[in-house]
């Protein structure tokens, strides 16, 4: 297992990259991670033209501020999953704020809870499409083909203590996604405690 102060070389490359300005490096970051990002954006805001926003707003600070990416702090994909999680969070109470204001209703209440919950959704995308394939494939057929554990250890070609052990490992994996931190709030997507 790779140690802290060791990131992959991909990631070390391509801040370097980014930061001497080569156009070549925005663009294969874009296409590694362009569908993470509106896919996390789209899932907190709900809205297809403000993930379109902050997807193209995410990838203008990558570009004009490749420094602020540490790849001794972690994987880059990270650091843009908690960015862009940042950025929609930012945009939402924004809406949100001047939707009350307009409408002369709601609370900052209401607000925060509809914040929380669309932390923990994009976390939890997160963390499902992170998670390991062979996790996720029985976690999907439990859940979208509502498999139990002898049919998923069959259709997977697996023990059933396997299975279960899959199936138990991944829902305690997405259960760290309305883990909250220090101020109630849930971490940051990727963020490590």
């Amino acid at each position: 297992m790779a140690k802290k102060d060791a990131p992959p070389r991909w990631d070390r490359r391509m801040q370097q990259r980014l930061a001497r300005g080569e156009a070549a490096a925005l663009g294969e970051c874009y296409d590694r991670f362009a569908s993470l990002v509106h896919g996390l954006a789209h899932r907190v805001l709900g809205d297809e033209e403000a993930a379109d926003g902050i997807t193209r707003e995410l990838f203008v600070q990558v570009w004009e501020n490749p420094e602020a990416y540490d790849p001794k702090q972690g994987p880059l994909r990270t650091w843009v999953a908690t960015l862009t999680h940042r950025l929609a969070v930012q945009r939402l109470r924004a809406d949100e704020t001047a939707a009350l204001t307009r409408s002369g209703g709601g609370t900052r209440e209401d607000l925060e809870r509809k914040v929380r919950r669309a932390s923990v959704a994009a976390r939890a995308d997160y963390i499902a499409t992170s998670m390991p394939v062979p996790l996720r494939a029985a976690l999907e057929r439990a859940y979208f083909q509502r498999r139990d554990y002898r049919q998923t250890a069959v259709d997977l070609g697996i023990t059933q203590d396997e299975a279960r052990r899959r199936l138990r490992l991944g829902l305690q994996l997405l259960a760290t996604a309305h883990e909250t931190g220090p101020s109630g709030v849930p971490p940051e997507p990727g963020a490590v405690w």
